[in-house]
């Protein structure tokens, strides 16, 4: 495949991650969705569930991966691509070292807490025994979007 058609493929999957972030929007929660693909099939999906589970782990990567390793009967994602929608935190940049994917696909860049290029590079730290393609700002300005259009939606509704 070409590098033309290959990005066309990851925005196609990118949109699909976006469509799991709108859920979260919906729900209240901060907007991030993500998507597991292995063989051209999603084999997991997730969106943030934090303040709907009351769990600080409750991330869209992490509810992804999980659903993943459940669909494939494997702790091991090696041959699958995680599309999310906002830049890995620590934790999820870990819980993909761990489930040792072959590539991240991320769209919006956190400047906040990044790991995955911003202030931070796990995946691809040689320390670790796995190293993640990455492939950041597909889709990047929806993905922003969406979540600045969050952020502001929260603070007009806390000046209520």
């Amino acid at each position: 495949m070409n590098l033309d058609a290959m990005m066309v493929n990851h925005r196609k999957w990118m949109k699909t991650a976006l469509r799991e972030a709108e859920r979260a929007f919906d729900e209240g929660e901060v907007p991030v969705g993500a998507i597991v693909v292995r063989d051209n099939q999603i084999v997991g999906r997730g969106h943030n569930q934090v303040e709907r589970l009351s769990d600080p782990t409750a991330h869209a990567e992490v509810i992804a991966i999980t659903a993943a390793c459940d669909t494939l009967k494997s702790k091991w994602l090696n041959e699958a691509t995680l599309y999310v929608t906002l830049e890995p935190c620590p934790m999820c940049a870990g819980a993909i070292s761990l489930a040792r994917l072959k590539c991240v696909v991320y769209g919006a860049f956190d400047e906040k807490a990044g790991a995955a290029s911003t202030l931070y590079n796990i995946p691809q730290d040689p320390r670790l025994n796995h190293y993640v393609d990455l492939i950041s700002g597909v889709e990047e300005a929806a993905c922003a979007s969406l979540m600045t259009s969050f952020f502001q939606k929260m603070r007009a509704d806390n000046e209520r």
